[in-house]
């Protein structure tokens, strides 16, 4: 799963209107951020299987830290105190402290049984993965009911927020589309050299989010709207 966990940071800033959306494109993404940088340092491995097809070729040997439930629930708390010790936003901490595990039970629906419960653990996937018309489905369903979510929640101040939003939206799809159609990679390094590029959408997400305003709601306070993203 790649472009439904940024669907559901999207979809996180209708619940939680004063959290910066590179915040919650963090905390969505947090797993995925972080294991490049395990990979690259040889605590997790990953190995090459150019033989199988786009969605299948690579095989997740281990990865305890990054990707197993409890190591995500665990820092999901930590990620959600932080954000609250930092901005006293009750409702940014508990959006931000649910999206860090989410990538788990996003992953749970497509991986083969690869991710541990734990470390060490039982592993488990669905392994939709096996099917690339129902995950083309899954991810394209999850991004964009987000993105409509996002644009039905949020409205652009002046150029910045809506072209780059648009633009952020273009590069995340075409860059799926690139690892789906593309060669297999060449090694681990390569892998986790473009996996890096991941923390780009980070501060992208801040900038464009910025240059935003949350929507007049019903069901928005005042407190709610108050203030810049945080």
């Amino acid at each position: 799963m790649v472009l439904g966990h940024y669907g559901l940071a999207l979809a996180g800033k209708r619940f939680a209107p004063r959290t910066s959306l590179g915040v919650l494109v963090l905390a969505a993404q947090l797993a995925d951020e972080v294991w490049p940088l395990l990979l690259l340092c040889g605590v997790e491995q990953v190995q090459i299987v150019a033989s199988l097809h786009p969605l299948l070729r690579l095989r997740f040997v281990n990865y305890p830290i990054t990707h197993s439930l409890l190591t995500e629930v665990i820092g999901g708390i930590i990620f959600g105190l932080l954000y609250f010790v930092f901005r006293r936003d009750t409702r940014g901490a508990v959006v931000t402290a649910l999206l860090v595990p989410s990538h788990w039970v996003l992953d749970f629906l497509v991986h083969v049984h690869d991710l541990p419960l734990w470390p060490g653990g039982p592993r488990v996937g669905l392994g939709l993965w096996h099917s690339l018309p129902v995950t083309l489905i899954l991810e394209t369903s999850f991004f964009f009911a987000g993105l409509l979510a996002y644009a039905r929640t949020t409205v652009a101040n002046d150029r910045v927020g809506c072209y780059s939003l648009w633009t952020f939206v273009g590069v995340l799809v075409a860059g799926y589309a690139s690892s789906i159609l593309g060669p297999p990679p060449t090694g681990v390094y390569a892998i986790a050299s473009s996996a890096l590029i991941l923390w780009v959408f980070v501060p992208w997400a801040w900038w464009f989010d910025a240059h935003r305003s949350f929507r007049e709601a019903g069901n928005a306070d005042t407190s709610m709207r108050a203030g810049p993203p945080s």
